[in-house]
């Protein structure tokens, strides 16, 4: 660690992340030797999932977005309009116009 003086006459100190000679094939060592590994996350618990329920429309409108960006129809902001005129259909119709989105992708 070196203390550089500037103009305000106060001493900053700093670390130079290029200083460390890595050259000899020695590497510092970590606090957690297990920091860099990768691992499994532990399987999510049902008991805490949040329970709050999604309106269908909002669940259409969803299904519905997902289903046209898949079909590589992402939809622009204009459509807005047309998607939510759709989504408040019922969910047969919804379900419909998912179906051919889906098999025209």
């Amino acid at each position: 660690m070196t203390a550089t003086a500037f103009e305000h006459h106060v001493a900053h100190a700093y670390v130079d992340p290029y200083a460390a000679d890595l050259t000899d094939g020695h590497r510092p060592a970590l606090a957690d030797p297990y920091q860099d590994t990768d691992y499994l996350l532990a399987p999510p618990d049902p008991a805490e999932r949040l329970s709050y329920t999604i309106d269908p429309r909002d669940r259409h409108r969803l299904d519905l977005h997902a289903a046209l960006t898949t079909a590589g129809i992402p939809p622009r902001p204009e459509d807005r309009d047309a998607i939510d005129q759709l989504s408040a259909l019922p969910a047969g119709i919804n379900a419909t116009l998912q179906r051919w989105l889906h098999h025209s992708a």
